[in-house]
């Protein structure tokens, strides 16, 4: 990513897949969805995969290249597409979830003002 656009990217396998989802419109190079999933979520623990990313999704931390929801904005059913956007809500024709959490996963952040702050460690919310 490069000033939050995917610029580069690579896979062992299915990387012509990724490249026709990044290359679905210029909204499709961008985040649309970033979500911290514990790893001991209730879906997670059913130890099932659905093949269905409704349910999928919800068992483990995730990012989404494209669409994002108007609905997690305050008002956001009301905005125009550019209303949205001016609030970071990235638009495009597409919305593809890319499972990523782990037992292991910790996650820091980085505050305005400069202090690191833990989110995440072995894949549980510690905040």
């Amino acid at each position: 990513f490069h000033e939050g656009r995917v610029v580069d990217f690579d896979a062992k396998t299915g990387k012509d897949v990724l490249a026709s989802i990044i290359d679905t419109d210029d909204g499709a190079h961008y985040l649309g969805e970033a979500a911290l999933v514990p790893v001991d979520s209730p879906i997670s623990e059913m130890g099932l995969l659905f093949y269905n990313t409704l349910f999928d999704e919800n068992a483990a931390c995730h990012l989404a290249l494209g669409k994002g929801f108007n609905e997690c904005i305050k008002g956001g059913y009301e905005m125009t597409k550019e209303e949205l956007y001016k609030h970071g809500v990235n638009d495009s024709f597409t919305h593809v979830d890319f499972m990523i959490g782990t037992k292991d996963l910790d996650i820091e952040a980085v505050t305005q003002d400069g202090k690191t702050v833990q989110i995440f460690k072995n894949g549980q919310f510690v905040i």
